[in-house]
């Protein structure tokens, strides 16, 4: 069989993975499940340093994450700058305060009590990286719009991605969404192409850092099969 097929004028490569024994399937799924049901968000996290070449092997793999006609609609920011950490902690805070303090409902306040979060962030300073999620609601060729396709769901699926190689890689996170958020493309200087999807900081949790004792929908309550 050919390695390689022109379909529609475009370069095709036949396409391999590995197929493993039932057996095999089984303990890969269930490993990797009891891994992933061991991802906390965790809001305490150390400022011990991390390697560059870490941060960019998880951006990387965020980018393999399917995109409408493969656009790849995202920039990834990494920040590792004290000075910018701390600008973006102080817009950060002053937006939560204001939706802690008048735009949240009481039913969402009430919601929260269990999470143990308020307006205030020091995670924005005492991790080691931020990485600021972009997606660009439109590409700039020329300094002309060209269409992107689907976006919120591609860079959605990008940050899942993204969220799974920092736990893969033994790192702690949380998804951090100040509303708004616009502050961000003014302080990252980001083209007026691009909106601010998520806040992620990153690092080791910190030694005290604590979770709340919560648990997970069982199978059964999210999966219906037909």
């Amino acid at each position: 069989m050919e390695a390689t097929k022109t379909i529609n004028g475009f370069k095709h490569l036949k396409y391999t993975a590995p197929r493993h024994p039932k057996e095999l399937m089984e303990q890969k799924s269930l490993d990797f499940y009891e891994s992933m049901n061991q991802r906390r968000t965790v809001r305490e996290i150390s400022s011990e340093p991390i390697e560059k070449s870490i941060i960019n092997r998880l951006i990387q793999t965020a980018s393999t994450a399917p995109s409408g006609a493969h656009k790849q609609p995202w920039t990834f920011c990494a920040i590792s700058s004290p000075a910018l950490k701390k600008e973006i902690r102080i817009a950060a805070e002053s937006e939560e305060k204001e939706s802690y303090d008048h735009r949240m409902s009481d039913r969402w306040l009430n919601d929260l009590k269990p999470m143990a979060t308020d307006w205030q962030k020091p995670f924005l300073e005492d991790a080691p990286w931020l990485i600021v999620v972009f997606k660009q609601v439109y590409e700039l060729e020329n300094n002309e719009k060209q269409n992107n396709y689907y976006v919120n769901e591609s860079v959605g699926i990008a940050c899942g991605l993204l969220i799974t190689a920092i736990h893969q890689a033994g790192l702690a996170t949380l998804t951090h969404t100040p509303s708004p958020m616009t502050f961000l493309t003014k302080i990252l200087d980001r083209p007026k192409n691009e909106r601010p999807f998520l806040l992620l900081p990153v690092g080791y949790a910190a030694k005290h850092a604590y979770v709340p004792d919560l648990k997970r929908k069982l199978l059964k309550d999210v999966a219906v099969y037909y």
